[in-house]
């Protein structure tokens, strides 16, 4: 059996236009100067307080947990809006039923995001059958610690020489190291194809149509030759 980890936002799903919004609502909330859209998108992957940690690295303790405490808030209200929508990209869809209906592979999630938010995003792509381990942000440390990684492996009774992680960000790629496991980077998300391959990615994809060829070659380098 072989272990998929798929990343979330950024990976399966375009989220950048609402935790944007979030973020300069957390800081001009406090009374203070938003962060560019390039410094947010940089930190997508951490958890709140690491992220918060790197975003505002000149205030205090209090001050980051009334940050985190108004972004959360914020995506909140996105989420009650109708008009907000976090869409997966192009071809994601087919990647995950495609391998979903395999006999030899199951499929984990380990992401930054909240475990509401990853619920949220099962329910409405009707997934509940699809991933057999989902790790966040909310019971581990924050990326790159390979915590997450390691407590999938451990679910799926899955080691690390048949285990890949599929990621956007440079915290996907450093983890997956981390643990031992192998790391393949995607094109479209939040880290720029170098930073991917500086962080470990052994390959990058340009699109969610060549993961399932690249996945299969990742694991057909590992076999025993004839």
């Amino acid at each position: 059996m072989k272990l998929v980890i798929f990343d979330c936002d950024g990976t399966i799903v375009d989220s950048q236009n609402g935790i944007c919004a979030a973020m300069n609502h957390a800081f001009s909330g406090n009374g203070l100067k938003a962060p560019s859209r390039a410094e947010t998108l940089a930190v997508v992957g951490l958890s709140l307080p690491e992220a918060f940690a790197v975003l505002a690295p000149e205030h205090d303790e209090p001050m980051r947990a009334a940050l985190a405490e108004r972004y959360r808030n914020a995506f909140k209200e996105l989420k009650r809006d109708p008009a907000h929508h976090e869409p997966l990209f192009e071809g994601a869809r087919a990647v995950i039923e495609a391998f979903g209906a395999r006999e030899d592979v199951v499929l984990g999630i380990a992401t930054g995001k909240s475990r509401r938010g990853v619920d949220r995003l099962i329910v409405r792509e009707d997934w509940s059958d699809r991933f057999l381990t989902i790790q966040t942000a909310d019971e581990h440390p924050s990326k790159p610690h390979p915590a997450m990684i390691l407590a999938a492996m451990a679910e799926a009774d899955v080691g690390p020489e048949r285990t890949v992680m599929i990621g956007d960000t440079t915290f996907d790629m450093e983890m997956a190291l981390e643990a031992g496991t192998g790391a393949i980077g995607v094109a479209w998300g939040y880290h720029t194809v170098e930073e991917l391959l500086e962080a470990g990615a052994q390959t990058i994809v340009d699109d969610c149509g060549q993961l399932p060829g690249e996945i299969d070659q990742y694991f057909a380098r590992l076999e025993p030759a004839a």
